[in-house]
């Protein structure tokens, strides 16, 4: 095996290489991988970082090109704009040597958007990844080809020299709102200056037709790291400044910089009372879309008490850390009672009305699910484009049964808060409870490339690609997240299954510590210590003691959450788990039972990588006819995965489903 490199024309020449690999030099890294891994499989390969620079197009480049029997294209954002991979793209798809690979997500050249291109962006060099071995499949076709084309000499030059010379296309105007600065004497005013830069992002996206990158992106950039943001965030634009307060009066700078030039477009100094702070928000706003020539719309003239203002964001830069969430929601009704006419306001009390009622006993719900949608209304009645109400209307879907009301929500978020961590959470979550969790890795994929630390996002992501079947991955995520983040117990609770799976009994341990529990409780994940026990020490006798146990408790309730009978699936009681399934309803039975939390009967957990023996039951599409999938898959015509998957043709037996009764979410 061998990889080609420059040394004359003579001696890298003299035969044609089975592959040109064409790329960015930005991406060495990645291609290196490329090339190495076709290496080991006996190809030989041209390939080299240094000759993308020149002016003059390297005569044994030109050669090399010509004569390889496959050209392998690696796109990325970096390598779309670069005229020399365009060029040597362009010549290899007339000569019909072309074989495109993603290597990260983005928009190809237009000429090139039919020609159909391998999915790599996930491969870090696994010779036995499913997607790299297809690949390789289809180079070999190319290479066993006795004869490969070759194109006229000067036609190659020419072209070459045409489209290496054409200038880029035009960058999109994106605008990164980073963190202004905290002036203040008291260091704890973060808060506030960070609660005033998002008010300004979230007024600058609504208000204007201008790509703003999210708050979960942009506000991991500070101090020292600013100067990464532009290239880190593919920005054009930059909007950077500080505040300084003092008791009611507040000094904001701000300045817009043309990330490319660093040349600063505007740059203003205000000075106002902080019952003045939306209307001063809405003049930097329209300040910076005048710069960019953009329109900005203002919409908020009220004004606010400082204190009040003061108290709003405090609640809502520490909402997700609240352990008291019933203090959370008296706090916001006690904010909207004083501003009845602050919108955002019955938006934050809504989310903490709607976060506290999932973990509240379903008996106790209505009260506080009224309050939440009550909230809504009033929201909507006073800004019908206020962006920060999505985030309640999904958490109050029912998390079964209501798919396109997730959707629907999930996807407002994205469109209008530019998003937001919770929509970081929310899309992706409702892509796995409908099976899609290869979209999801996906969607999660490109939140990473755009920059997004945010407190749950490394643990979530870790999640899905555990679920997905890349469990090496998904757990590197989840122990790296618990590491900088111990107290996530959803991330500790998905770390008992990873272990388990792996046989990693020291690493059970040390999760499972009585004193580690006692200082991070998993809460209503508790159950997983006993299920962690019964596994490790597996016999048959204890599986069914077990399994006798949990059938009575819920059978004597009549109701269960569906991932149960992924837990009997696992247990390799496929036709106990469809018994089960057939002799009580999913969902809760609205006794002192129930499950509660976040993710309480949601379905994602049916469709996990370990569940394949479970979905390749045919039975399994009468269970997802009775939550509701089935009709939303053939509503919407978006597939699961195991749709392609099953060893039965799984449309078909949706279609039998179709009118099948749905189980009610309560009784």
């Amino acid at each position: 095996m061998r990889l080609h490199r420059p040394g004359t024309a003579r001696e890298n020449c003299l035969s044609a290489p089975d592959i040109f690999l064409s790329y960015n030099r930005d991406d060495a890294d990645r291609a290196r991988l490329f090339a190495e891994g076709f290496a080991a499989q006996g190809f030989e390969v041209w390939w080299d970082a240094d000759l993308r620079s020149g002016e003059a197009y390297d005569e044994v480049t030109e050669a090399a090109l010509r004569k390889a029997k496959a050209v392998v294209v690696l796109w990325s954002k970096r390598s779309v704009a670069s005229r020399w991979v365009r060029a040597e793209a362009t010549l290899a798809d007339r000569n019909k040597t072309l074989l495109p690979c993603m290597i990260e997500p983005c928009e190809r050249p237009i000429m090139f958007e039919l020609t159909q291109t391998a999915e790599l962006a996930h491969w870090k060099g696994a010779a036995d990844d499913r997607a790299w071995q297809s690949f390789l499949g289809d180079v070999r076709r190319f290479i066993e080809r006795k004869d490969a084309p070759t194109g006229d000499a000067t036609e190659l030059a020419e072209t070459l020299v045409e489209i290496a010379e054409a200038p880029p296309p035009p960058r999109e105007t994106t605008v990164a709102v980073l963190p202004f600065d905290n002036l203040s004497s008291d260091a704890e005013m973060v808060y506030f200056s960070d609660g005033i830069s998002e008010d300004i992002l979230g007024r600058l996206a609504r208000g204007s037709d201008l790509k703003v990158v999210g708050r979960a992106s942009s506000f991991n950039y500070r101090g020292a790291d600013k100067a990464k943001a532009a290239d880190a965030l593919k920005a054009t634009h930059l909007l950077d400044g500080s505040i300084r307060r003092a008791g009611n009066r507040v000094r904001i700078f701000a300045h817009l910089t043309e990330a490319a030039s660093q040349n600063t477009l505007w740059s203003e100094r205000y000075d106002r009372d902080l019952d003045d702070i939306f209307a001063l928000q809405d003049e930097i706003s329209e300040a910076i879309a005048k710069a960019l020539d953009a329109t900005f719309a203002p919409a908020r003239t009220a004004k606010i008490d400082p204190n009040i203002y003061d108290h709003y964001l405090h609640i809502r830069a520490h909402l997700y850390e609240m352990i008291d969430l019933v203090g959370a929601v008296d706090s916001t009704a006690a904010l909207v009672k004083l501003v009845p006419e602050f919108a955002e306001g019955w938006a934050l009390h809504a989310t903490t009305c709607a976060w506290a009622s999932v973990m509240q006993p379903f008996a106790e719900r209505p009260a506080m699910v009224a309050e939440a949608r009550e909230a809504i209304a009033r929201c909507l009645a006073l800004d019908p484009d206020c962006t920060t109400v999505f985030g309640p209307q999904w958490i109050l879907c029912q998390p079964f049964g209501q798919y396109l009301e997730q959707e629907q929500a999930a996807q407002k978020m994205m469109e209008h808060w530019k998003r937001s961590g919770v929509a970081e959470f929310c899309l992706p979550y409702h892509l796995e409870n409908v099976g899609r969790l290869r979209e999801a890795s996906t969607v999660l994929r490109e939140f990473g490339d755009l920059g997004s630390q945010s407190l749950n996002f490394g643990g979530y992501h870790g999640m899905v690609l555990w679920r997905s079947g890349r469990f090496a991955e998904g757990r590197a995520l989840l122990e790296d997240s618990l590491t900088f983040f111990p107290g996530q117990r959803y991330v500790r609770a998905s770390l008992v299954p990873v272990y388990l799976r792996d046989g990693d009994l020291a690493a059970l341990d040390r999760l499972l510590d009585p004193a580690t529990l006692a200082r991070y409780p998993l809460h209503e994940y508790s159950w997983l210590t006993e299920l962690a026990a019964l596994v490790r020490d597996l016999t048959p006798e204890k599986v069914r003691v077990f399994l006798d146990r949990m059938h009575a408790e819920w059978a004597s309730s009549g109701a269960i959450e569906p991932y149960l009978i992924s837990l009997w699936s696992d247990l390799g009681q496929i036709d106990e788990a469809y018994a089960l399934a057939e002799s009580v309803r999913f969902g809760p039975s609205g006794g002192p039972g129930d499950v509660m939390g976040t993710n309480a009967y949601h379905t994602h957990l049916l469709f996990s990588a370990t569940g394949q023996e479970l979905r390749a039951d045919p039975r399994f599409v009468k269970v997802c006819a009775r939550l509701g999938l089935v009709e939303y898959w053939l509503t919407t015509g978006l597939w699961p995965d195991c749709a392609d998957e099953a060893p039965y043709d799984f449309r078909a037996e949706c279609e039998k489903y179709r009118d099948y009764p749905k189980d009610r979410f309560l009784p």
